[in-house]
Order: C-alpha cells, then sequence, then structure tokens
C-alpha cells in the first residue's frame, strides 16, 4: 500500500509539474511544483537580517497586501514562517553565475528565501511577492525554484527631457522595474529641449535651459503649439542623490544620459559660446533634430569635463551614457574651427570628427575609472577603444560592436521602442509612429543570428527606451510601458518562447489585477480584437483574433457600429471590393474592447504576389513586401503599421498578377516630414513585363510632379495589358544643407501600390 501510495504522489506531483503555470513575469528557469500549499495566517513568522534593506523591502511590501500585523518579527524558527537568508556559496541548477541567483522553497510549513548575495535575495522576494499577490486566500503552492537572469543588463529608459516628471513619479518608474526583476534604469537627463540636471559650476543650463517657451501639440504633420510656457522644471543634486539611493535599495543601477555632441540646444542657449556660431539659441519647442551642436573646441571640452564631474559625483554606475545620436553635421561643415581640426588630426571627414569628439570624451571618462556608452552612431568614424554602444537604428550597430570585441546592449527601436504604437492606431491616444505590439516585443531575441557562441558574449543585455514627445503626464508613461514591460521583463531575464505567446499572455492579464490594485493605468490593447490581412485567391481575406474567447467577436460591413447581435466572427472575411470592416469583442452581451474599424480601398494588385530588391528599415517594415498590397491605405498621422520606411534606400517592387491583366492606372503614396527626416521620392518609373525578365518602362515622373502630388501619385500610363509590373521609387538621398539631419540619408515612406 506504502509503494502505491508513492507511485500515486509521484504521478500527481508530475501532473502538477506539467499541467499547472504559476503567475510569474518573468517566468523562473527551472520551476518543480509540489503537493501541498502554504498558508499565510496570523500565526505567520518572519525570519532574517531586520536591518538588511531586502528584509524591509519585504515587510513594506507584505504589508501593503495584508494591511493587518499578521505577527510579531522574530529570530527562531518555527511552524509556518517565511525566511530570507544569504549564501554567497549558492549553488544552482541554471548554469548561470549572476549575483541575481536564487532559492526559493515553499513547503507546508515555510517559506524560504535564499540569495547568493543581497541582490539575489531581492529577486527571490519579488517572485515570492508576485506569488502571494496573485494567491488565492493566501494559499501559496509549494514548490522549489532555481533562478539567475540570462542577461546582466536588463534595462528601461525615460526621457524626461521633452517632458518632465516627478521625484515621485520616477520612483515609481523605477518601482515597476524592480517589480519584474530589471536592473538598470536609463535617465536621459539632457535634450533640445531641456536639460534637467543641476549643474553647480553652470547655473544657467537650468535656469535658462530648463525651459522653453512652448510645446509642439498634436501629430507632428500637425505643426501645432500650445503656446504654453514649459518649466522651469530640472532636478536638483540632492534629488538625483535620493533616486539613486531608492535605486540601489532596489539593486537598478541609474545610468544617466548627458547628450553630445548633438540634442544640445538647451546647453547652448545657456552657453553659445559653445557652439559653431554665435546663435542666438532657445531651446526647442518642436521634436526632432536639429543643427546646432556642440563645436569641437576646448572650451566645450572643458565645459563637458567639468559637467561630467559632477554627473560622476552623482551616479556610481560603471557607465555613463553620452548620446551620440542624430549629429547633424551642417555647422562643423560650415566652420573654419572644425575643418582646420580635421586637418589638423588628419580625420578623413566630419564623420571622423563626431569619432575624434567621442574620443576625447571617453578618454577623459576613463581617467575617472568609468567607462562610456552611446547609441550606435558612435560607431561612425570608429568606435572609441573602450566604449560600448546602444544599439538603436537596428541590431547592425549591435552586431559591429560585439564583433569587434566591444559590449552592446540591444535596443533596436522596432521591437523596444515603447512610444510606438501598441495597438491600433486608430484607437490609441497619439503615439510617435511605429508599431511595437505585446506579442513583437515578446518575440525578441537579443543574441543576434549573426553572432557565434564568442562574439555573443559581448551582448550585455536588452533595453527598452520610452520618448516623451507624445506623453504628458505620468498616466500616460504608465499607459505606453504596460503590458510591454511584462514581455522586456521575460525577454532580459530569458525564459520568453514565442511559441509560448498564448500561455504568455494569460499571465500578463492575471498581472493586470496586481496593476489594478495599484491604480496603474496600464493598456487594455490585448482585449481589442486585432486584424491581419491575407492573401486568399481572389485577393485578400481579413481575420480577427482576439486574446479572450474568439466567440466573442462581432463585426458589421456596412460602417455601423457592431453590438452583441452582430454577425459572430467564425472565418477570415473576404474582402473583393472596397469596403470597412468594423469589430468588436463582447462578453454576456457587452462590449468590452474598442472598436476597431478597417478600411479597404482594393485594386488589380491587392493580394498579390510582390517582391521587394530592398527591405525595408527593422523598425518600419511591420508586414513586409505584402503591405504595399493589402488594400490599406497608411494614415499620414500615423506611421505604425501601414507604411513601409526605407533609409537611403530606393522602392523597387516587382508585383506579379498570376495572367496578363488589363490596367491604366498605377498609384502609390510616400509621405513628406522634413523634421523627422522623411522627404518625398526624388522620382518614379513603372515597368512592365510579360517573363519577368525582359521590362519596358512606360511612364516616369519627377521631382516637381511628385511634390506637387501631395504624397498621393495617381499615373495615367494608357492601356496595359501584362503579368508583371514593376515600380522604381527613387529616395531623395543625402538630406541637403538647411533641412533637420542635413548630410544624413534621407527616410523614403511608401504605402500601397495599386492599379486599376
Amino acid at each position: 500500500m506504502k509503494r502505491f501510495l508513492l507511485v500515486f504522489s509521484l504521478l500527481i506531483s508530475a501532473f502538477f509539474c506539467t499541467q499547472t503555470k504559476l503567475n510569474l513575469i518573468p517566468y523562473p528557469q527551472k520551476v518543480e511544483l509540489k503537493i501541498g500549499n502554504f498558508e499565510i495566517n496570523k500565526n505567520t513568522l518572519f525570519v532574517g537580517d531586520k536591518k538588511s534593506n531586502e528584509y524591509k523591502y519585504f515587510i513594506d511590501n507584505f504589508k501593503k497586501i495584508y494591511p493587518n500585523d499578521l505577527s510579531k518579527n522574530i529570530n527562531k524558527i518555527k511552524p509556518n514562517f517565511i525566511s530570507l537568508l544569504l549564501n554567497k556559496d549558492l549553488k544552482i541548477d541554471t548554469k548561470r553565475e549572476f549575483n541575481s541567483n536564487y532559492i526559493l522553497n515553499i513547503s507546508d510549513e515555510m517559506i524560504v528565501v535564499i540569495g547568493k548575495n543581497s541582490e539575489g535575495l531581492f529577486q527571490g522576494i519579488q517572485t515570492l511577492l508576485q506569488l502571494i499577490k496573485t494567491s488565492k486566500d493566501g494559499k501559496i503552492p509549494a514548490l522549489e525554484i532555481q533562478d539567475s537572469p540570462k542577461f546582466a543588463w536588463r534595462g528601461m529608459h525615460l526621457d524626461v527631457c521633452r517632458h518632465f516628471f516627478t521625484v515621485d513619479e520616477v520612483k515609481q518608474y523605477i518601482d515597476y522595474l524592480a517589480m519584474y526583476k530589471l536592473n538598470t534604469f536609463h535617465w536621459h537627463l539632457t535634450d533640445d529641449q531641456g536639460w534637467r540636471i543641476e549643474i553647480k559650476k553652470y547655473p544657467k543650463l537650468t535656469e535658462v535651459g530648463a525651459k522653453r517657451k512652448e510645446s509642439m501639440i498634436g501629430a507632428y504633420v500637425d505643426n501645432i503649439f500650445d503656446g504654453k510656457p514649459y518649466g522651469p522644471y530640472f532636478y536638483t543634486q540632492e534629488q538625483i542623490k535620493e533616486v539613486v539611493k531608492y535605486a540601489q535599495d532596489r539593486h537598478i543601477t541609474v545610468v544617466p544620459e548627458i547628450e553630445m555632441p548633438g540634442h544640445a540646444l538647451a546647453a547652448l542657449t545657456a552657453y553659445p559660446e559653445l557652439a559653431c556660431t554665435k546663435g542666438p539659441f532657445e531651446p526647442a519647442t518642436k521634436w526632432g533634430v536639429f543643427d546646432d551642436v556642440f563645436c569641437p573646441k576646448d572650451e566645450t571640452f572643458t565645459f563637458l569635463e567639468n559637467v561630467l564631474d559632477e554627473v560622476m559625483a552623482l551616479f556610481p554606475s560603471q557607465y555613463i551614457h553620452i548620446g551620440g545620436d542624430e549629429c547633424p553635421k551642417t555647422r562643423w561643415k560650415e566652420c573654419a574651427h572644425c575643418q582646420e581640426l580635421i586637418k589638423k588630426n588628419n580625420l578623413k571627414d566630419e564623420h571622423g570628427l563626431q569619432s575624434y569628439f567621442i574620443h576625447r570624451i571617453e578618454k577623459y571618462v576613463n581617467s575617472k575609472g568609468r567607462k562610456i556608452i552611446g547609441w550606435d552612431e558612435i560607431l561612425e568614424g570608429g568606435l572609441a577603444p573602450n566604449a560600448a554602444v546602444m544599439s538603436w537604428t537596428g541590431v547592425n550597430g549591435g552586431i559591429e560592436a560585439a564583433k569587434s570585441k566591444h559590449f552592446a546592449v540591444m535596443t533596436p527601436g522596432s521591437y523596444c521602442y515603447f512610444d510606438h504604437y501598441q495597438g491600433d492606431p486608430a484607437t490609441e491616444p497619439n503615439a510617435f509612429g511605429g508599431f511595437t505590439p505585446l506579442d513583437k516585443v515578446y518575440s525578441y531575441n537579443p543574441i543576434p543570428s549573426e553572432l557565434n557562441a564568442e562574439q555573443a558574449k559581448y551582448i550585455l543585455g536588452v533595453q527598452a527606451n520610452l520618448w516623451t514627445e507624445y506623453i504628458l503626464d505620468f498616466k500616460q508613461v504608465q499607459y505606453m510601458i504596460f503590458p510591454r514591460l511584462f514581455a522586456l521583463s521575460e525577454v532580459g531575464w530569458g525564459t520568453s518562447d514565442p511559441k509560448n505567446y498564448k500561455e504568455f499572455e494569460e499571465r500578463v492579464i492575471n498581472q493586470f489585477k496586481v496593476l489594478d490594485k495599484m491604480n496603474v493605468n496600464y493598456a487594455k490593447s490585448i482585449y481589442n480584437v486585432s486584424g491581419k490581412v491575407i492573401p486568399n485567391n481572389n485577393g485578400v481575406s481579413y481575420e480577427l483574433s482576439t486574446s479572450q474567447n474568439p466567440n466573442g467577436i462581432r463585426y458589421t460591413l456596412d460602417e455601423t457600429e457592431p453590438n452583441a447581435d452582430s454577425q459572430t466572427y467564425q472565418n477570415p472575411i473576404p474582402v473583393s471590393k472596397s469596403m470597412t470592416i468594423k469589430s468588436a469583442y463582447f462578453e454576456n452581451g457587452q462590449l468590452k474592447s474598442a472598436v476597431s474599424s478597417q478600411q479597404f480601398t482594393t485594386s488589380k494588385t491587392t493580394g498579390k504576389t510582390i517582391t521587394l530588391e530592398q527591405q525595408p528599415s527593422e523598425n518600419y517594415s511591420f508586414g513586409g513586401a505584402f503591405t504595399l498590397v493589402d488594400g490599406i491605405v497608411g494614415n499620414v498621422k500615423q506611421l505604425g503599421k501601414t507604411w513601409l520606411g526605407f533609409q537611403g534606400k530606393d522602392v523597387i517592387a516587382t508585383i506579379d498578377f498570376g495572367t496578363k491583366t488589363q490596367f491604366s492606372e498605377v498609384y502609390f503614396n510616400t509621405l513628406e516630414n522634413k523634421g523627422s527626416w522623411i522627404h518625398r521620392a526624388k522620382s518614379a518609373q513603372i515597368f512592365v513585363s510579360d517573363d519577368n525578365t525582359d521590362f519596358k518602362m512606360i511612364k516616369e515622373i519627377g521631382k516637381d510632379e511628385i511634390q506637387n502630388s501631395n504624397g498621393k501619385i495617381k499615373l495615367n500610363v494608357g492601356s496595359q495589358n501584362s503579368k508583371y509590373i514593376k515600380i522604381k521609387i527613387e529616395n531623395a538621398g543625402i538630406i541637403p544643407a538647411g533641412n533637420p539631419g542635413a548630410d544624413s540619408k534621407a527616410w523614403l515612406f511608401v504605402d500601397e501600390i495599386g492599379a486599376n
């Protein structure tokens, strides 16, 4: 009988291990579920070092969950106790040696959290707190967890220059990072629109540079301003110390960013002698990139070294972020001093001068025992000897750094920019652009496939960025980071698995209950009905899905709002003509989501096979080439789902009709937004072929005609009858002087290519 009970017990244990998933984010590396529960009650005791930050943190957070004092803390182990321990010799079965390593053991009588050090103990406490918060009636399942992170750098960034956030709000932000085991807070403190850190040696930085006369509002293309003075807003050095200490107590490193040589208008307003021209300057009221940057002269380096001295005294982080991104070379090209410096140092060009600038700053920072990290433009002209790269324009910067044995943090915009839309742009608050939904963040692998095992060791980790041009208050900060922070957390911890996204989604929804109790304003896009265009034999179909029961999806085809009695979604909806599909999720007859609306404009190219000779930028590639023939015309105010973006590249697209097809009109759309480096095409040519080899040009237009078209290009091509059509849309090339981003590669944005 005993033998039978043992076998039965093992079978039950195996069942729990394979059938039950804990409501934890990030999910631990190794979980073994056991039989039984630990029950929190009035007799529960707490054991640990009462003076440690970790013990105090746990007790403070435990009391928020159970406000009544359940028991007196004692240091003698008795049944029903929670024990927090340190063991520097801790060995775990995850083959990862990090200070964040911990073991969590839970039985009927006790909970024991063991950390390799205080950081490991803290991470174990976070796991335990999540289990307590999501438990029912204070019952926590018996288990053993052995856990450690995959990446040393698990970061979130916050821009406080475009819009400012109080010390208390920054602390809340840090709390969110700590709850989900992120360990790096990248604090973006200076930019064109505002200087946000007190520098005692240069008081005008905050007296003059911490305010602006007004702010841009609405979509960028609207070019509208609010007419309201903004600021002065900045953090005193005492406030900085307070935040750094608060983060340290939560085992989070604060990495400050002081922008150079570009994004310097706020500083130049205060000290115009640091520019290549005399000005006058003012902190930027628009978003974007501006030509006036730091001039690489001795007084500039003296200024920056003095600033960095005060910064490094406040921030004990190993790395100091020096920006280095989006630095136009216009002023340097026109500056006699800069040109002389290029000749004197045998530099190739202004890109070499940028490298000279970064090298000089790095040498100074290294002399203070620190290291620099910068956006991937610091690769221009050659990377400084000890610099680390933050790869944002894609993954290539990180690949280049790792292959040259430099450390890199992966933060590509296409996966890690949380200022992008996370749901249907039509139902979301105004955002910067792009489309980065939860499942895309979750699918990211920070180790590029181009790296071998040895090179991959130089990938420090992953970070998401929150730029705040369109984020006016802290409630909107919460909205933009949650729930995407959950996905980032699991990617950084190394337990994300895109194949099991639906299971992760269930854990996300469970975590919403925690956020609700904290009064966090998270995005509910996950509940909305999402649509995907798929090709069919006659064009395209529209496939609807939801994180909820799909039987709750209702839709209409006559532009009326869906209700509980509208058609129930069962299969992808054929789109055989121009039409509008509206959809929503209903539960028990009640609307539970936003109403999504998708307009289709079909043509003879809709749903056809399309190939591109050059691929779009990773940041603006959602849907790939098929986006250009999916029947959806892009919204000029939303760069998210329906546009493809090409930086410095032409669009050369070939569409296969399948059979010879008659048409007489070809159309396509482009954008212009020079503040964001987006320029109209230089020219366009249309070709036809019957064999996909020999093409004949049937139409060509130049820049003037494209400019006068307002971006909506419709071309009469005469009566045609062909199997293939090729369209070449020429990129504007290098941005000319006098424009934002001058001397950089222009962006070309294109959407629907149609024929009728």
